[in-house]
C-alpha cells in the first residue's frame, strides 16, 4: 500500500500565499488602496500649506499595477527618486518626482507668482533642487505612515536619492508593484509625483486592503474632515432682513412708478425674518443702537410650520 505523508500545518496557506503572489494583486478588489491614496494627497497638501504661501493642490490621478522596472525606465532622465525602507514589512518603497514637479515646487517654496515662463530644460538637477527634493521626501514618509495607519502602524525611513532609475533597486526589476500617481497643481503650473510599492510587502495587508467594498462607506479621514469644516466655516454667506412681503399682480408691478410710496403693515414691533439663500434662519426684533437699525434673534425659524403656512391658503 502506497501512503504519502500529510503536509505540515500550514504548508497550504502558504502555497497560497506563493499563488497569489505570483499572479499579482487584482486592484479592483483593494478599494481602500484608492481611500489611502487619496489621504496620501490631502495630507501632502497639507504639509505644503505650512511650507508656502501659494495656494498648491494634490490629486490622485491613478492607480496601476506594473512591473518595477518599466515603471522606473519610463521615468528615465526626468525625475528622482527617494528610495524608503519599510521595517515593519521589511520591504522597500519609492516616491519619485518628475521635472514638472521640482521646477514648480522651487517656485512655489522660494516665493515666485506664477510669472514667470515654466522651466522647460533638459538639464541636470541643481544641488538646490536636489537638497529640496530630500526635505520633500521627508515629507512624503509622514504622509505614507499617516495614510497607511488606516490599515497598517508602517513607517517609512528615507535612506538615499536617486537620479538614475536603474539605480533605484526595491527588488527584482521583473517583480510586481502598484504605483499610484499624482498630480501637482500649483501657480498655473504642475507635475508629476509617484509612489511604488513592490506587490510582495502589500499582500500580507490585502485582507485589510479589501475591507471596504460597494456598499459600505470610506473610513472617515480626521483630516480630511478637519479641512471641509474650516473651509465650509470661512465660506462668506449673505444674510438678508426681511420685514415684510407682499404679493401683487404682474399688472400692478408693472403701473410701479419712480416715487411711489407704498404702504406697509407692518410696525416697529412686527417681527424680522432673517434669510439666507432664501432659506429662513431666524425670527428677530428690530431696534436702533448708535443711530443704526439692529436685529436681536428671537428664535429659530420653525420650517415645517412655514411650509404648511405655505401651502394653506390665508
Amino acid at each position: 500500500m502506497n501512503m504519502r505523508a500529510a503536509p505540515p500545518t500550514g504548508q497550504s496557506t502558504d502555497i497560497r500565499d506563493l499563488l497569489l503572489d505570483a499572479a499579482g494583486l487584482s486592484l479592483d478588489k483593494l478599494p481602500m488602496l484608492h481611500v489611502i491614496f487619496d489621504r496620501m494627497a490631502t495630507l501632502c497638501a497639507e504639509s505644503l500649506r505650512q511650507l508656502a504661501s501659494s495656494q498648491a493642490y494634490y490629486s490622485l490621478s491613478q492607480v496601476e499595477s506594473g512591473r518595477i522596472g518599466d515603471v522606473l525606465d519610463s521615468y528615465e532622465g526626468m525625475a528622482i527618486v527617494g528610495v524608503f525602507h519599510s521595517p515593519e514589512w521589511d520591504s522597500h518603497v519609492i516616491v519619485g518626482f518628475d521635472r514638472d514637479f521640482v521646477f514648480s515646487m522651487v517656485e512655489v517654496l522660494f516665493g515666485a507668482d506664477g510669472s514667470e515662463p515654466p522651466v522647460d530644460d533638459e538639464r541636470s538637477f541643481s544641488n538646490i533642487e536636489l537638497r529640496i527634493a530630500i526635505a520633500l521626501f521627508e515629507q512624503m514618509a509622514k504622509a505614507l505612515q499617516g495614510s497607511f495607519a488606516l490599515v497598517s502602524q508602517v513607517s517609512f525611513k528615507f535612506q538615499r536619492q536617486e537620479t538614475r532609475m536603474d539605480f533605484a533597486v526595491v527588488g527584482r526589476r521583473n517583480n510586481l508593484a502598484i504605483c499610484a500617481k499624482f498630480l501637482l497643481q500649483a501657480l498655473n503650473r504642475g507635475g508629476e509625483m509617484f509612489v511604488l510599492i513592490p506587490q510582495g510587502a502589500l499582500t500580507p495587508l490585502r485582507q485589510q486592503l479589501a475591507s471596504t467594498t460597494a456598499g459600505e462607506s470610506s473610513p472617515r479621514d480626521p483630516i480630511w474632515t478637519k479641512h471641509i469644516r474650516g473651509e465650509v466655516q470661512r465660506t462668506e454667506v449673505r444674510l438678508r432682513a426681511v420685514l415684510e412681503e407682499r404679493e401683487i399682480t404682474l399688472g400692478e408691478a408693472g403701473m410701479l412708478e419712480v416715487g411711489q410710496i407704498l404702504p406697509l403693515q407692518a410696525t416697529p414691533r412686527s417681527r424680522v425674518k432673517l434669510e439666507s439663500v432664501e432659506q429662513p434662519l431666524f425670527w428677530c426684533s428690530l431696534g436702533q443702537a448708535e443711530g443704526s437699525y439692529v436685529l436681536r434673534i428671537e428664535e429659530a425659524v420653525d420650517l415645517d410650520q412655514e411650509f404648511i403656512d405655505d401651502i394653506l391658503p390665508r
